[in-house]
C-alpha cells in the first residue's frame, strides 16, 4: 500500500509484533527493516542506495533513521544478512548516533563492514555467526540459515517472538552447484514452514524473470572463450564484493598463463580481506601489482577493477574517459561481469561506448553470458513458497514492478490475496493474534550524503542542481540609491551554460534598468521585491526569446 492513504500507526498492542521498512521497498538499495516487540527493536540490514543521474553531486542515499532516532536505546542489535553495500553501507551512519549497538553477521560480512568502520573511526561491538546458530536478542530469538547469493556467507534470518515467526530470506538464489558448495538451506526453510511461518519477507529482485537462475559455473566456458580469443590485455570489471566471480577469473588466468592485478581501492581492500579469511583461493605467484603487470606482455595480463555500473570515479569509467594511467586499444578485451542495476543503464552504456570508441572489444551481459544473477527467479520463488507455506507474505527488495510480480507468484501457489501485503517504505505492518495487516505509516524520505554533509541536501536543492546542469545560470547585479530612486551601477548580467554571447543580453539589460527605475519611482524600497521583479522580467525574456529556463539569481545592492 502507498502511504498517502495512511495515518500514524496506533500504539502497538501487547503481545503484537510490528514491522516497517526504512528503505528497500520500491527500490533496489537502502535495505533496512525494523522489528518491534515488547518495547524493543531489532534491525535487519542497514544499506545504502547509489545516486542516479537526476541526483547530481550526491555520494550516497541512506535509509531515513527518523522514526527510530529517539528510540536508539531500545535497539537490541543490527542483524546483517550479507556484505553487499545495499545491506551494510549505512551502518557507520547509524552507529554515529549510537556506537554500541551490537552487530551480528557472518565472518566475511563483518570483515567487510569493519574495513568501512575504520574509515569512519568507529569501533563496533560485533558477533560472528554461522549458519544454524541461534541467538537470543532481548525478546527476539534469531536463527541464521545459509542462503546462496553472489557473495559468500549470505544468510536468511528467522525471527521468533511470542507473536509468531517471521522468515526474512535476505538476498538469495538456489544455485545447486555453487563454487563454495554452500547451498540455500531448503531443509531449514521446510522445517520452519512445517512448524509455522507467520510472515515471509522474500527477495523480489528477479520476480519478473521466469524459470531458475543459471549456476555461477555456467559462465566458465564463456570466460574460457574470452581468454582464448583475447590478443592483448583483459580488463574485467566486477562488483568489489563478488568473491566467487573473482575466483573464477583468477583460476582462468592461471589456466591461460596470465598474471592478475587488482585495481581500485575497494577491489584491493575486499579481495585482500577475502584472501586473508580463506574465501578467495589464490595460487602462488598469480597476483602481482599493477606496476609489475605493466612490465609484462599484454597477452599475459589481467586487470580486475571496479566500475561495472558506470560509476563516474571508478576505474573503468576513468579508463573510458582517458583519465587513468591505464589506457586501452584495439587488442584489449574489456569484460563487464555484472548485471545492470536499475537506474544505471545510461552510465554503463556510456562507458561501453567510450571503450568501444577506443577500439577495445567489450564483452558484457548483453552479448555474452558473463554474469548470472544472485537473486531467485520466479521458479525458485514458487519453490520457496511451496515449502515454507507462509500464512502471510511481504515482498521486499525490489522496485514496485518486482514487488507486484512477486505478489502474483505468491498468489499463483494458493496464498490468498488478503494475506499478501504490498508495502512502501514507512508502511507499518502489525502481527496480532496470528493475523498481519497494515496499520499506519511513519514518515520516511531520502537522506542524501553529499561530501561531509548528511541530510543537508533537500529535494529542492537537487532540483536547483538539475536546473543548473540542464538549463544554465544567469546572475544580474545592480546597485541602487533608494533616496535618489535611481540605479547607480549596472545592471550587469553574467551567464553560464546558455551558449549565448554577451551581445545577446543587451536588450534585457536595458529592460532591467527601466524596471528598477520605475519600481524605485513608485516607492518600492524592499530589495527582495526589486529582485523578484528583475527575476520575472529576465525569466520571461529568456523563455520567450531563447526557450530556456535557467536559474536566475538577481542581486540588488543598496548604495
Amino acid at each position: 500500500m502507498i502511504h498517502g492513504e495512511l495515518s500514524a500507526p496506533p500504539e502497538l498492542a501487547p503481545g503484537a509484533l510490528r514491522i516497517f521498512a526504512l528503505g528497500g521497498l520500491g527500490e533496489i538499495g537502502r535495505n533496512m527493516t525494523v522489528f518491534e516487540f515488547g518495547g524493543r527493536l531489532l534491525i535487519v540490514d542497514c544499506g545504502v542506495l547509489f545516486p542516479e543521474e537526476t541526483q547530481p553531486g550526491i555520494d550516497l542515499i541512506l535509509p531515513d533513521f527518523g522514526p527510530i532516532r529517539d528510540r536508539l536505546d531500545d535497539v537490541e542489535a543490527i542483524v546483517l544478512t550479507h556484505g553487499h553495500e545495499d545491506h551494510i553501507g549505512a551502518v557507520p551512519y547509524l552507529l554515529r548516533l549510537r556506537q554500541d549497538i551490537p552487530l551480528l553477521g557472518s565472518r566475511l560480512t563483518l570483515a567487510f563492514l569493519e574495513a568501512k568502520l575504520k574509515e569512519h573511526r568507529i569501533k563496533a561491538r560485533s558477533l560472528d555467526v554461522v549458519a544454524g546458530q541461534v541467538e537470543r536478542l532481548g525478546p527476539f530469538s534469531v536463527e541464521f540459515l545459509a542462503v546462496n547469493h553472489s557473495i559468500p556467507d549470505a544468510m536468511a534470518v528467522a525471527i521468533t517472538t511470542a507473536a509468531g515467526v517471521v522468515l526474512h530470506t535476505g538476498d538469495f538464489k538456489m544455485d545447486q552447484v555453487p563454487l563454495d558448495g554452500r547451498i540455500t538451506d531448503l531443509n531449514g526453510f521446510a522445517r520452519l514452514g512445517d512448524a509455522g511461518v507467520d510472515i515471509l519477507l522474500v527477495d523480489s529482485t528477479n520476480a519478473e524473470v521466469p524459470g531458475f537462475v543459471p549456476s555461477e559455473r555456467d559462465i566458465i566456458p564463456v570466460l574460457d572463450a574470452v581468454f582464448l580469443r583475447a590478443e592483448g590485455r583483459i580488463i574485467l570489471a566486477s562488483f568489489a564484493s563478488h568473491v566467487h566471480r573473482i575466483q573464477q577469473v583468477i583460476e582462468m588466468a592461471g589456466l591461460h598463463g596470465r598474471k592478475v592485478a587488482f585495481v581500485g581501492r575497494s577491489m584491493v581492500r575486499n579481495m585482500g580481506i577475502a584472501r586473508d579469511l580463506g574465501y578467495l583461493k589464490v595460487p602462488g605467484g598469480t597476483i602481482v601489482t599493477v606496476e609489475e603487470l605493466n612490465g609484462m606482455p599484454d597477452d599475459e595480463s589481467v586487470l580486475i577493477c571496479t566500475g561495472s555500473q558506470g560509476e563516474p570515479m571508478a576505474v573503468l569509467s576513468r579508463i573510458a574517459n582517458r583519465d587513468h594511467a591505464i589506457s586501452v586499444g584495439p587488442k584489449d578485451t574489456i569484460v563487464l561481469a555484472s548485471s545492470l542495476i536499475p537506474g544505471n543503464e545510461n552510465s554503463v552504456y556510456r562507458v561501453i561506448n567510450g571503450l568501444a570508441k577506443l577500439g577495445a572489444n567489450v564483452v558484457h551481459k548483453g552479448n555474452a553470458l558473463v554474469h548470472v544473477s544472485g537473486h531467485a527467479s520466479a521458479g525458485e520463488l514458487r519453490y520457496v513458497y511451496n515449502i515454507v507455506k507462509p500464512r502471510h507474505v511481504i515482498p521486499v527488495h525490489g522496485e514496485w514492478r518486482h514487488l507486484r510480480a512477486n505478489a502474483e507468484i505468491a498468489h499463483s501457489v494458493g496464498i490468498d490475496l488478503d494475506r499478501i501485503i504490498l508495502a512502501d517504505d514507512g508502511v507499518v505492518v502489525d502481527l496480532v493474534d496470528g493475523r498481519a495487516s497494515i496499520v499506519g505509516y511513519v514518515p520516511v524520505g531520502l537522506v542524501y550524503v553529499d561530501g561531509a554533509s548528511v541530510g543537508g541536501v533537500t529535494d529542492a536543492a537537487l532540483k536547483d542542481r538539475r536546473m543548473l546542469g540542464e538549463e544554465g545560470f544567469i546572475s544580474i547585479v545592480a546597485a541602487v540609491d533608494m533616496i535618489e530612486s535611481k540605479v547607480v551601477a549596472g545592471p550587469e548580467i553574467h551567464a553560464r551554460g546558455l551558449g549565448l554571447d554577451e551581445q545577446a543580453f543587451d536588450e534585457v539589460v536595458g529592460r532591467v534598468r527601466v524596471i528598477l527605475e520605475e519600481s524605485l519611482a513608485d516607492g518600492v524600497t524592499d530589495t527582495y521585491e526589486l529582485q523578484q521583479r528583475v527575476r520575472r522580467a529576465v525569466g520571461k525574456w529568456v523563455s520567450t526569446s531563447h526557450r530556456r529556463k535557467p536559474m536566475i539569481v538577481p542581486v540588488i545592492v543598496e548604495a
